[in-house]
């Protein structure tokens, strides 16, 4: 008899962003004469910078060519991009990664979720909370963790993001293998200094743990202060791996292309404590599981980081950083406390006369017509609390604004 993996049974009912969806598609259905704008799932708007087009069109002519065509990809991904990407992030700003500690992929959504595939099945997990949904969800499939109970998960460490912190997470107060940090954060839209991710760094080096970086908002970080990478602090290659993506960078979501870098300083340790590369079991992981992302999309991510390429990307994440600004100042403007939308494509606000996210969800929905995501989708600390996204038109985030300040809050 063929069993399922029992642990899938623990997860949540649906994918919190497919079940927004749902819910829009059928209050649609029924007011077909209505607008809605959507400022809940963050997906990017605005189109391909040409520079990025043109070099998709050129890569598929070459694929029509005897001389030129490409089949399997390498694993790891083209030199020719990981050259780009070494230089671009990390050699100008001090950061010693070589390029076989770079490794292409379609996406750090699943990258994320993969890595764990490497650690052990008994493995100490740290979340934050709120959280993209992702980062808990993998570890329940992978039976990390206990029954969900009064709202969380048992068998796993929360760090609380409260605005009384700041949305800034503790350290454990207990010890930790595997922690999960995402800065800029999704969703709360709030930044960590070099001093916080010192400490972090230096947790990690005590307790022999290793921190999952998400960085994939760091390209909206304009403070020169404020870290781009967790390698820019001292020590961390040894504690952590790091995910990007140009999806919300360069506007990839249908196109498909992030990277990770795993130092080959980074290690985990056999029961017997003896340390491994991590380096060389992901490797080896995506050797035997992943066929690496078609040359054609890797041209076009090249690009992204040519003097070309980054003039056009940079119009467009302000472009999505005026909007945020534009919410941002919008609530403001209602008494409504709110964090990030500054170094961040986010706006994370508190929901009016404690209502309920799912309540204020659908207040904006049926009164006004806009679509946001709810907080408590993100986390038992997300409860009255509400995202709204900077990823849309910027006709759309006005029309938006002004029917909130309209409505009866």
């Amino acid at each position: 008899m063929i069993k399922i993996n029992s642990n899938y049974l623990k997860l949540q009912g649906s994918y919190l962003f497919s079940e927004i969806a749902r819910l829009v598609k059928e209050y649609q259905e029924k007011n077909r004469d209505k607008k809605i704008i959507r400022l809940g799932i963050g997906d990017v708007t605005e189109p391909l910078p040409q520079s990025i087009v043109g070099a998709i069109k050129k890569a598929a002519n070459e694929m029509g060519v005897r001389e030129s065509f490409k089949g399997y990809r390498s694993d790891e991904g083209y030199e020719f991009l990981r050259e780009k990407i070494k230089n671009h992030d990390f050699s100008s700003r001090g950061i010693n990664i070589d390029i076989d500690e770079i490794f292409i992929s379609t996406g750090a959504k699943e990258d994320v979720a993969n890595i764990q595939e490497i650690l052990s099945a008994d493995s100490k997990i740290a979340i934050t909370d709120p959280v993209y949904p992702v980062y808990i969800d993998s570890n329940v499939m992978a039976g990390r963790t206990g029954d969900f109970k009064n709202g969380r998960f048992e068998n796993v460490c929360y760090l609380d993001c409260l605005e009384s912190n700041n949305y800034i997470p503790d350290l454990p107060k207990e010890k930790v293998d595997l922690i999960y940090l995402c800065f800029p954060n999704n969703p709360t839209g709030q930044v960590a200094t070099k001093e916080i991710l010192k400490k972090w760094v230096n947790y990690a080096k005590e307790n022999k743990s290793l921190i999952i970086y998400d960085a994939a908002y760091e390209a909206f970080i304009t403070d020169p202060s404020i870290p781009k990478s967790i390698f820019e602090i001292e020590g961390a290659k040894e504690v952590a791996i790091e995910f990007r993506s140009l999806s919300k960078t360069a506007g990839f979501t249908g196109v498909r292309l992030s990277y990770a870098i795993v130092p080959k300083e980074s290690r985990a340790f056999d029961e017997n404590g003896v340390a491994h590369s991590l380096n060389k079991l992901w490797n080896r992981r995506q050797s035997t599981k992943f066929n690496g992302v078609a040359y054609i999309i890797q041209r076009a991510g090249e690009v992204v980081f040519t003097k070309e390429g980054r003039e056009e990307v940079d119009k467009i994440i302000k472009y999505y950083l005026g909007n945020a600004k534009i919410i941002g100042e919008g609530i403001k403007k209602l008494g409504i406390r709110y964090s990030g939308g500054v170094n961040a494509p986010y706006v994370w606000l508190k929901t009016p006369n404690n209502l309920s996210s799912w309540d204020f969800f659908n207040k904006l929905l049926s009164e006004c017509q806009v679509v946001g995501t709810p907080g408590v989708g993100f986390g038992k600390c997300g409860e009255g609390y509400f995202r709204l996204s900077s990823f849309g038109k910027r006709e759309d985030v006005e029309e938006a604004i002004d029917r909130i300040q309209k409505l009866s809050l």
